[in-house]
């Protein structure tokens, strides 16, 4: 994780004087037995840094621990309620305003962070200050350039997406035996009362056997394109 966390110093920031910051935002939860309770922070650092280098941006440490109590039964998961991410997030945007940088991207690496979506709503009633990416159209573009065979609905946790995202740009966090974790479960009607546990024994919902580095790479520089509409909207609005 330390490469994927900024070194920039004030005066790196003095100088940049960016009008958009980029927080990735990830969880601590499980994803089985060959993947880190980071992952999702992994995977949202490495997008966070990849838009931030390719358009000059003021890269922000990622949030740690978020909303996973879709995974609590399994161990290592630590979650936080969605009024408290709700609350630290606008904190941090009314810090970034003070500060004289006032568009945020956020970069969501973990699909039950739903609150984001609300407070990317309000933060905007007065005017396009702060976007939540990737979103739907971006990930399934990303999946379509990066030639990845599994759906978004399959391909839900721990699978093809994440494990290529990972083994592109942090390998030796994908433990030997991942290939073996496949597990289908692409029918999940009550996951918000059942949890994961109800559609996974393992804690997989995907195919992680199907990963690989490049299809990783290909999907960070499809994103990053994407990004490209997210801030010009933050940036004439």
């Amino acid at each position: 994780m330390d490469a994927l966390i900024t070194a920039a110093t004030s005066a790196d920031e003095r100088r940049r004087e960016a009008k958009v910051a980029v927080l990735p935002v990830g969880s601590f939860e499980q994803h089985g037995d060959h993947l880190p309770l980071t992952t999702d922070t992994v995977v949202a650092s490495l997008i966070a840094q990849r838009v931030a280098t390719d358009y000059d941006l003021f890269l922000l440490p990622p949030i740690t621990v978020s909303c996973s109590h879709e995974h609590a039964h399994m161990p290592g998961t630590v979650s936080i309620s969605a009024a408290t991410l709700y609350a630290v997030i606008n904190d941090i945007w009314k810090s970034l305003q003070a500060s004289g940088v006032p568009g945020l991207l956020i970069v969501n690496g973990h699909g039950g962070n739903y609150v984001l979506s609300n407070v990317v709503q309000e933060a905007n009633t007065t005017g396009p200050r702060v976007a939540l990416f990737p979103v739907r159209e971006d990930w399934h573009q990303a999946r379509a350039d990066a030639g990845l065979e599994s759906s978004g609905t399959e391909d839900m946790h721990g699978g093809e997406l994440e494990v290529s995202l990972l083994l592109h740009g942090a390998p030796h966090l994908v433990r030997d035996g991942i290939e073996q974790d496949d597990h289908s479960a692409p029918d999940r009607p009550h996951l918000l009362t059942l949890g994961m546990a109800g559609y996974t024994a393992n804690g997989i919902i995907g195919q992680p056997s199907l990963g690989t580095a490049a299809k990783g790479g290909l999907l960070l520089e499809s994103l990053s394109r994407s990004a490209a509409a997210h801030l010009t909207v933050l940036t004439k609005g």
